[in-house]
């Protein structure tokens, strides 16, 4: 499907400020409960069927439901903070219109046509996202429940069939809030050892499209099936739809596609026609740019809640109005966000896809909510849990973090970090938790009496602990490792940044009673407890086992002779290690000549009588330097 159909939400945007006749009294008072309600639908308020959804008055009963509440209190302070905020960045606005921003103007074509020649129209991307998965799988065991609203989670949903999406039932929403919304409503437990074993399921053929696919969830991940195009000789529409019918024929679950040039737009195609349906973006610069020029910036992952009320308030609703305001985006919103947006506007995105395990790690670490907890004993018993659980993550990732943080949540939902560089790279839990205690102590001090909710630790600037691998260094294939992918594991993720293309099932907290939205952080499930477990875990992708009789094709390597496995990529990467490891051994050797000739220069026959002179007098030879060594290349 190509038609560039769009899902529209009936909840717009609050306005950012009012006009002159409503600054004050109740129209002020008036625009601030629609910010606030507006903020109150959650992150996921882009989630698939959604569209039919009356989201004014799904935001009423979530107002009226969570009023009075803590998080209600916490939400409507952080409102009034962004609108004052966003009341201070339209105040810049004016002022910048007034300048004359011809340089700034300048700069902005210049790195538009910068990005332009970054454009790669080569590639066929596709982001393949499982519809409901949690409840898809529930359903299976359970087919009574296929028209009945019914959700999965307690506290927080993590999520829901397409029956309760009718009534404004989403992730990431408070299980009481969702009964109101829908009386009828079904709660099932989790389970994710089912979720896991069902993910493992589709993993494995999505392996056979592209080996090196790259898990973004346990529902969700990326393909480059540009090699399988060419080598089948086959359409990316008519290989996602014989992939998608492969997917259901082994699971009897359904999942949704999109196919573009690259994995941002890929993601946004991908929740265009759900649910079991796929949306093909033509790899053509023309039609790239008509798609975003009307996209709601909301639709483009990394654009938040926050980002898109800013946008909003400066006249940009759609990727399309950014253009207009390019002279000014640097100095409203920094340069990072700047050339996030230029980039949304072009509708750029990566195009590399590789397994998630190959991604360099930021940090790691560990958070989990509770009861409120006063108790100092009490905390301390958590914080010494939280920095075992710690330890266990970083010796699965083999690394140290030379810097650690410590993040409490109060029971008011204010969050606050604090975080510490000990005097080594630290990793053990004794580590971990000695180091951590003084700033648990500290807030203890700040705050007398602190109830928390949330605690968390997490290491950063990490160090790896890897082993150096020997075979690598020399051109040597890797020991063939078994094959994973197994029903135990969980499914991978990377963490994300702004402008990535991840969006994650939540994990619920179960003993929540408030409206609260919390990501996890990744985990391995086979070390992880049951309520640390989220559908976010890193694992490897599976594998396949070649037949004995089948003889896997190798090509000599020019430069070493070694035999290498037939992968371009990689045949072409071993090329480049060789060539380095030569021009080093070349550099050397030259070194060496030159200190030889310099010596021999030295070594006159003058130098060498003045020398035995020496001898004969009875003084010991000069030591030779210790640093000298001798070099040898094989």
């Amino acid at each position: 499907m190509t038609s560039e159909k769009q899902s529209t939400s009936t909840e717009q945007p609050p306005p950012a400020e009012s006009d002159n006749g409503n600054r004050n009294g109740n129209g002020n008072a008036t625009i601030e409960q629609a910010s606030l309600k507006y903020s109150l639908l959650g992150p996921s308020l882009t989630k698939a069927g959604q569209d039919s959804v009356d989201q004014s008055k799904v935001s009423e009963i979530i107002y009226n439901a969570s009023k009075g509440s803590k998080f209600f209190n916490h939400e409507e302070a952080r409102d009034k903070s962004l609108t004052a905020k966003i009341e201070a960045l339209v105040a810049k606005k004016r002022r910048l219109e007034t300048l004359d921003l011809s340089r700034e103007l300048r700069a902005a074509d210049n790195l538009l046509a910068q990005l332009e020649l970054t454009r790669d129209l080569t590639q066929h991307i596709v982001h393949v996202d499982c519809d409901a998965f949690y409840a898809a799988v529930e359903q299976l065991d359970r087919p009574e429940l296929k028209d009945l609203p019914f959700a999965v989670g307690g506290g927080v949903l993590t999520t829901c069939n397409y029956v309760a999406r009718q009534f404004g039932c989403r992730s990431g929403m408070a299980g009481f809030v969702a009964k109101k919304l829908c009386p009828e409503l079904i709660f099932l437990p989790i389970n994710f050892d089912k979720y896991n074993a069902k993910a493992a399921e589709v993993r494995e053929v999505l392996a056979d499209y592209d080996p090196r696919f790259e898990s973004a969830s346990i529902d969700e991940a990326y393909l480059n099936i540009t090699e399988y195009c060419a080598e089948h000789d086959m359409d990316p529409a008519d290989v996602v739809e014989q992939m998608r019918a492969e997917i259901h024929e082994k699971t009897q679950v359904t999942v949704s596609a999109g196919i573009a040039a690259n994995a941002r737009l890929a993601k946004i195609c991908s929740n265009m026609n759900k649910p079991n349906g796929q949306f093909v973006l033509p790899r053509d610069r023309t039609a790239i740019m008509a798609f975003m020029r009307d996209l709601p910036c909301r639709k483009v992952n990394g654009i938040g809640r926050v980002l898109e009320r800013e946008l909003a308030a400066v006249g940009a609703k759609t990727c399309g109005n950014i253009y207009p305001l390019r002279q000014y985006l640097e100095q409203l919103f920094g340069q990072k966000t700047y050339e996030f947006l230029l980039r949304c506007y072009l509708g750029l995105g990566r195009t590399d896809v590789q397994p998630a395990e190959e991604y360099e790690r930021k940090s790691v670490g560990t958070e989990s909510t509770f009861r409120d907890m006063d108790d100092p004993v009490q905390l301390r018993e958590k914080l010494r849990r939280t920095a075992e659980e710690l330890e266990a993550d970083m010796r699965k990732a083999e690394c140290k973090g030379r810097t650690l943080c410590l993040k409490v949540k109060l029971h008011s939902f204010e969050v606050l970090t604090r975080q510490v560089v000990p005097p080594k790279a630290v990793y053990k839990a004794d580590d971990l938790y000695n180091y951590s205690l003084p700033m648990l102590a500290k807030l203890e001090q700040e705050f007398p009496g602190m109830r928390l909710r949330l605690m968390g630790l997490r290491c950063t600037h990490l160090v790896s602990t890897k082993k150096p691998d020997a075979r690598a260094f020399f051109g040597l294939k890797p020991p063939r490792l078994e094959s994973v992918g197994s029903a135990e594991d969980g499914a991978g993720s990377r963490e994300m940044g702004v402008g990535g293309e991840g969006d994650f099932e939540q994990q619920p907290q179960t003993t929540n009673t408030d409206v609260e939205h919390s990501l996890g952080a990744h985990k391995d499930p086979a070390t992880a407890t049951p309520g640390r477990r989220h559908g976010k875990e890193i694992v490897s992708n599976p594998t396949r086992e070649k037949s004995a009789a089948a003889e896997e094709e190798l090509w000599d390597c020019p430069v070493c002779g070694r035999p290498q496995p037939a992968d371009e990529r990689q045949f072409n990467d071993h090329i480049d290690l060789c060539l380095s490891r030569r021009a080093i051994r070349d550099t050397v050797q030259q070194d060496a000549a030159a200190q030889q000739a310099q010596l021999f220069e030295r070594t006159t026959p003058d130098a060498r009588k003045a020398k035995e002179r020496e001898r004969k007098r009875g003084r010991p030879p000069s030591a030779a330097d210790p640093k000298q060594k001798k070099l040898c290349f094989g």
